[in-house]
């Protein structure tokens, strides 16, 4: 059977079995070097407030949300995008 990809969508290398995640969207299991990790700031404060807010100079906190999705959902949710076949195989870093 031919393989699509040269790491074969993960990023193990030679360690063994790795550890499941659960994927924020569906609630599938996938392995922790397969799923895709989207890291970015959320503001707790609703943002007609936090503007009202930074215009009187306060300064506002913004917590770090880390959430990780299996390929369909990440795919789903246009966090990553599809690539042509020959694109596929050449390594790519995620943002």
């Amino acid at each position: 059977m031919p393989k699509k990809r040269k790491s074969r969508g993960r990023s193990k290398g030679d360690k063994g079995k790795s550890s499941r995640i659960q994927c924020d969207g569906c609630g599938a299991w996938v392995p922790r070097d397969k799923v895709i990790k989207v890291t970015k700031p959320v503001s707790i404060i609703d943002p007609q407030l936090a503007k009202e807010l930074a215009k009187q100079g306060a300064q506002i906190y913004r917590r770090v949300v880390t959430k990780y999705y299996c390929v369909s959902c990440a795919i789903f949710q246009r966090v990553v995008k599809v690539r042509a076949k020959e694109e596929r195989k050449v390594s790519k870093p995620i943002k």
